[in-house]
C-alpha cells in the first residue's frame, strides 16, 4: 500500500519535471536558432561589405553577385513587364552584375543579340558563367567596360537597361548622355532600382544608402536627369507598397535625322553663296 501511495504521489512531480526539462530544451533550441539566424545575417552583411557592391571583387564579390541574382529577381521581373522585348532586338545591359537580367531577357530574344557590360572583372566572369550557353552560341557577349565611355558606335542598340547599378555611376548626368548616344533613334532605355529617395524609407535602407554612398534621386530628380540627357516620352513607374522605381526614356526618332538635314542645309547655303 505504501509503495503504491508513494508511486502515485511522485507521478505528478515526475511529469512536471519532464515538462520543465522539455521546456528548457525548447528554449535552448530557440536561442540556438536565433543565434544561427543572427550569425547568417551578419555573415551576409560582412560578405556584402567585403564584396563591394559598387565594384564586386574577390570571392565575397562572387558570392554576393550570386545572391543578388536571386534577391533582385522580383524587382527585375516587375520592371521588365513595362518593356516589350522583340525577338530581333539588340539589347545592352549596363552593370550586368551576376548576369541574371541578361539570362531573363535572352528567353525572349531569338534572332537578336544581347551584350552585357560591367567594369568589375568579377561581374564579367560571373555573368559569363551564368550565360555560358548563350555566349558560346554567339547570341550574347559580356565585356569589361564603364558607362563613362561605352565602346560602341552611335545608334547601336534597340533597348538598353541597367538594374541596381545607377547608384554607383560616377557622373550620372553625363553617363545618361552616353547611354543615349548608343541608343538607336526610337529606342528605349529602362533604369531599374529597388530604392529611390522618398519619405518613409526604413532605417536599414537609409543605413545602406549612407554606408555604400548610394546615389538615390527623387522621382522628380529622375525626371529632370532624363530630360537633360535628351530622352523623350519619359515614364516613371512606382510599385505600390515598395520602394521600387522604373524609369523609361526614349531616344527621339527624328533627332539625329534633323541634325543631318540641318548640316546639309547649312553646307548647301554656304556653297550657294
Amino acid at each position: 500500500m505504501q509503495k503504491a501511495f508513494f508511486k502515485h504521489a511522485l507521478e505528478p512531480v515526475m511529469i512536471q519535471r519532464e515538462e520543465n526539462e522539455e521546456a528548457d530544451v525548447m528554449e535552448t533550441c530557440d536561442r540556438c536558432n536565433a543565434d544561427m539566424e543572427n550569425t547568417t545575417e551578419r555573415t551576409q552583411e560582412e560578405i556584402t561589405i567585403s564584396g563591394n557592391p559598387a565594384k564586386p571583387q574577390g570571392e565575397d564579390g562572387e558570392m554576393m553577385l550570386k545572391r543578388m541574382n536571386e534577391s533582385h529577381s522580383a524587382v527585375t521581373c516587375w520592371a521588365l513587364e513595362h518593356w516589350q522585348i522583340a525577338p530581333d532586338d539588340e539589347i545592352l545591359d549596363i552593370g550586368c552584375g551576376g548576369g541574371a537580367t541578361l539570362k531573363r531577357m535572352s528567353e525572349k530574344v531569338t534572332t537578336g543579340h544581347l551584350t552585357g557590360v560591367d567594369y568589375s572583372p568579377v561581374s564579367v566572369e560571373t555573368s559569363l558563367e551564368t550565360n555560358r550557353q548563350d555566349v558560346e552560341s554567339g547570341k550574347m557577349k559580356v565585356l569589361e567596360g564603364s558607362v563613362e565611355s561605352l565602346s560602341f558606335a552611335d545608334d547601336t542598340f534597340d533597348k538598353i537597361t541597367t538594374v541596381e547599378s545607377f547608384y554607383f555611376w560616377p557622373a550620372p548626368q553625363e553617363n545618361l548622355k552616353e547611354v543615349r548616344r548608343v541608343l538607336k533613334p526610337g529606342g528605349t532605355f529602362v533604369l531599374v532600382a529597388d530604392t529611390y529617395n522618398k519619405e518613409g524609407l526604413d532605417p536599414k535602407t537609409l543605413e545602406n544608402i549612407y554606408r555604400f554612398h548610394l546615389f538615390t534621386p527623387t522621382r522628380e530628380e529622375f525626371q529632370e536627369l532624363f530630360e537633360k540627357a535628351g530622352f523623350e516620352d519619359i515614364q516613371i513607374h512606382i510599385k505600390e507598397g515598395t520602394d521600387w522605381i522604373c524609369v523609361e526614356g526614349k531616344s527621339d526618332k527624328n533627332d539625329r535625322k534633323s541634325g543631318t538635314l540641318r548640316n546639309i542645309f547649312i553646307a548647301s547655303s554656304v556653297f550657294d553663296e
